[in-house]
């Protein structure tokens, strides 16, 4: 099993930060620009990857008393993560991703992943200021 974390601090309280990130809808503004993620029957969601152009079946679950994400392949086991959102004084929060790849043949390497990651942070970053500029406008 390999393992991968990243976070960031976003500007905005955790709850801004946590339903934009939750959407599934708008998951497509932030997630890496080769995933795409189309709700089933919740927790079920399907996950197409256009490296690969295959459609994975996945659980995402949000929880947002607990400010968390949790998502994971359903039928090969093959990754699964998290989100978690905690808010940090002056009402920043930080925002902390972690993917755990069960099999080698789902991991791309540590340069790809932790650089989907920072990317993926920076994009929620830019949705997140969106909103709060929308918000305040």
């Amino acid at each position: 099993m390999t393992e991968y974390e990243r976070s960031h601090t976003m500007p905005a309280p955790p709850e801004q930060v946590f339903d934009q990130a939750a959407d599934v809808g708008r998951m497509g503004d932030w997630l890496p620009a080769d995933l795409h993620v189309r709700a089933e029957r919740p927790p079920a969601v399907t996950v197409h990857e256009d490296r690969t152009d295959e459609d994975t079946s996945a659980l995402l679950r949000a929880e947002r008393d607990q400010m968390r994400i949790e998502w994971g392949t359903r039928e090969q086991g093959g990754y699964a993560g998290w989100l978690q959102v905690a808010g940090i004084d002056g009402g920043t929060s930080e925002v902390t991703v972690h993917l755990s790849f069960f099999e080698g043949g789902h991991d791309p390497g540590e340069e790809q992943v932790t650089g989907a990651l920072d990317d993926s942070l920076r994009r929620l970053e830019r949705q997140v200021r969106l909103r709060v500029g929308h918000d305040a406008g």
